[in-house]
């Protein structure tokens, strides 16, 4: 179940990355600078790596306190 957990959290944090990468394609299509538009990417891609650890972490301690127990 915790494993099934972390996977719909996962999914969750991609989709979140994806809305908004498209979004600021839509805004680069508008007029919005490019190499703006790709730092913005970039950022976008560093806190989505940030949070699926987070939830990679969290699930292998619960994973780990489970077994234990």
């Amino acid at each position: 179940q915790t494993k099934q957990e972390s996977e719909e959290a996962k999914i969750s944090i991609r989709n979140a990355r994806r809305e908004g990468i498209d979004e600021v394609k839509k805004a680069v299509k508008d007029g919005l600078a490019e190499d703006i538009g790709k730092d913005v990417e970039n950022d976008l891609q560093k806190i989505h790596d940030k949070f699926i650890k987070k939830v990679d972490d969290l699930f292998a301690a619960k994973e780990k306190e489970i077994l234990t127990v």
